[in-house]
């Protein structure tokens, strides 16, 4: 653990990566999803899925200041239940939902391209845009660290501005009757919405891997991971309220992949239009910027402790290249290969399994962390619903979707049986092995 006076991460900037973390592409690519769902009670949609990211938030709070490790969900899942084929079956899950989200924001970042540059778009330019939105941030974070770091800060703080502009700018055409109950779909269609979108939460769990250089822990972590939560949870029901209020729900439902930028236009026309698709495309860019870093780095992790394969442990002038590499290249061809809601789905459901078993590891360690045991049970027992009810949606909706989330799951837990057991002992006791950890 790192020495108290080397600690240079005060609240606010706890606060900053968890906020960061969690408005990325996200909210630029599921809200026509929500909205196809849920319709009027889209609102809703996303204060359930604020919900379930609050309560985990929990369990991150309490694990992090107990375990306070670049690791954080790996070293998590690791101190709760051990080098077992469940945590290194989670470990590889993990690795693998961070290839999801960055698939995610570079679809994103493809609709939007296209809405702002293309009178119509056609498959060449969507995977021209998706390429694109993949290859510059590698190259980004092949050439330097700090291009990443400081890139990030700037493009946080103009997208959360953007946003702000467009709801406030909003309020004098917002029409309340919109959002009225008659509109609503059914409760479950409301919860699946909501279990859909939830990838837009995801991020705030990134706190735990800064958790060693944070100042005063006990007192800043857990007042990071609530707060951090609680402000997009309000930014997103603003977000949501402007969208279906200001704008026809099926001019929404037409430009479902952008619906954001559309629900600029009613307040500031088509200049509202351009300035949500160039923060779309911002959000969506940063957020594979980091997402790359911080998975090309969980890769190099999880190869210094024996759970991936030697070659990703290689680094040069400190950065992790051959992990970095593999990260955006298997996310390239993701990206390419699955559409928008399959990749939201699966997206949401793997950070659901996955927050549902650190829930479970909270619960666990709950007289160790010192935790509230029924808060950790509640959070065990909604997120285990969350995830039942966007599965079985999804199984009657979407099998292609299904089948590609089981096999993350099988593939995760053969490449544990099959690397872990046969290949694993033989580097585990290398003398840097869980230096990290």
């Amino acid at each position: 653990m790192q020495n108290k006076n080397n600690r240079t991460i005060g609240l606010f900037g706890a606060v900053s990566i968890g906020v960061g973390g969690m408005v990325g592409g996200g909210i630029f690519a599921v809200l026509g999803e929500a909205v196809s769902l849920a319709h009027g009670a889209t609102v809703v949609a996303f204060f359930l899925a604020g919900i379930v990211a609050l309560l985990t938030s929990y369990s991150y709070a309490k694990l992090s200041v107990k375990f306070q490790t670049k690791g954080g969900t790996v070293s998590f899942i690791d101190n709760a239940f051990g080098h077992n084929l469940l945590s290194g079956s989670v470990n590889f899950m993990l690795w693998l939902s961070y290839l999801v989200t960055i698939s995610l924001y570079a679809v994103a970042f493809s609709s939007y391209a296209q809405a702002l540059f293309l009178s119509n778009s056609n498959s060449f330019f969507n995977h021209f845009f998706i390429s694109l939105a993949v290859c510059l941030p590698l190259l980004i974070n092949l050439i330097s660290a700090y291009l990443v770091s400081k890139s990030e800060t700037v493009i946080v703080v103009i997208k959360v501005l953007l946003l702000i502009l467009i709801i406030v700018a909003s309020i004098p055409f917002l029409d309340m009757q919109r959002l009225s109950v008659s509109r609503w779909d059914s409760n479950f269609s409301i919860l699946v919405a909501g279990m859909i979108i939830f990838v837009a939460y995801e991020g705030f769990e990134l706190i735990a891997n800064s958790a060693e250089d944070i100042k005063i822990p006990k007192k800043n972590l857990p007042k990071a991971f609530y707060s951090s939560v609680l402000l997009v949870i309000a930014l997103y029901l603003l977000i949501a309220v402007t969208a279906i209020g200001a704008v026809n729900e099926n001019q929404l439902l037409q430009a479902k992949d952008y619906a954001l930028a559309i629900a600029a236009k009613p307040a500031l026309g088509q200049t509202g239009f351009t300035i949500v698709a160039i923060a779309a495309l911002l959000a969506t860019f940063s957020a594979i910027n980091a997402t790359i870093y911080g998975n090309g780095r969980l890769g190099y992790i999880l190869a210094i402790d024996g759970e991936l394969p030697s070659f990703f442990d290689k680094e040069k002038n400190n950065i992790p290249t051959q992990s970095v590499i593999i990260t955006a290249l298997a996310s390239l061809v993701m990206a390419n290969s699955i559409d928008l809601s399959q990749i939201a789905i699966i997206g949401s459901a793997s950070f659901l399994l996955i927050f549902f078993i650190v829930n479970i590891a909270a619960l666990k360690l709950h007289k160790e962390l010192n935790a509230n045991k029924i808060i950790i049970l509640t959070s065990c027992i909604i997120s285990f619903i969350a995830l039942g009810t966007l599965l079985i949606y999804t199984f009657f909706s979407d099998k292609q979707a299904i089948i590609i989330f089981f096999n993350f799951i099988i593939l995760s837990i053969l490449f544990e049986v099959f690397y872990g057991r046969l290949v694993r002992k033989h580097i585990f006791n290398r003398p840097y092995s869980k230096k990290l950890l």
